[in-house]
């Protein structure tokens, strides 16, 4: 295990973060919330917001997914997740919907379009498993990316889409 360079948690909190936010718009599954937790551990994000009725740490099954990565990742919970997106853009993000609608651009292509975007602070907005992203979020945001998919679902697990997002623009 030490060969693997692992931080401990307050080598963690010290590090400097990818300016990444995560934001979870009424996610409804507590292994989903870990799930994210652990990535965003796992990337050095900045954080999460947990909003609506997302699940909160601490909780058992958010653990299970975690694994510990909810006592070093900083989140904070918002009753709405508008005011999430407003106090983001208040502090400087540029926040982007995760979501399938008209005008979203797919995203390979959207690091194509804005090439500067790695010198932003990017905030991601990941919907309910159901639902979404809600529209009046969407209205609220910068801009929507779209993952691409080829099959017939066209549908991915939160915890994967954030994975594959989050990946995309720390590497």
């Amino acid at each position: 295990m030490d060969e693997l360079g692992r931080k401990s948690v307050e080598d963690f909190k010290m590090a400097n973060k990818k300016p990444i936010v995560v934001v979870m718009d009424n996610i409804r599954s507590m292994h989903n919330v870990g799930s994210v937790f652990r990535t965003a551990d796992g990337f050095l994000i900045d954080g999460i917001c947990l909003c609506g009725f997302t699940p909160q740490p601490p909780h058992r099954d958010i653990h299970k997914t975690a694994l510990g990565a909810t006592e070093t990742v900083d989140w904070l919970f918002y009753e709405q997740t508008i005011e999430a997106v407003t106090a983001l853009k208040e502090r400087g993000y540029k926040v982007y919907a995760i979501e399938q609608t008209e005008g979203s651009i797919s995203l390979e292509q959207f690091k194509e379009q804005y090439p500067n975007v790695k010198d932003e602070f990017l905030a991601f907005v990941f919907g309910n498993e159901v639902d979404g992203v809600s529209e009046e979020v969407i209205a609220a945001c910068d801009g929507v990316i779209e993952i691409p998919q080829w099959g017939m679902k066209h549908s991915l697990n939160i915890s994967v889409a954030a994975a594959i997002v989050l990946w995309e623009f720390v590497r």
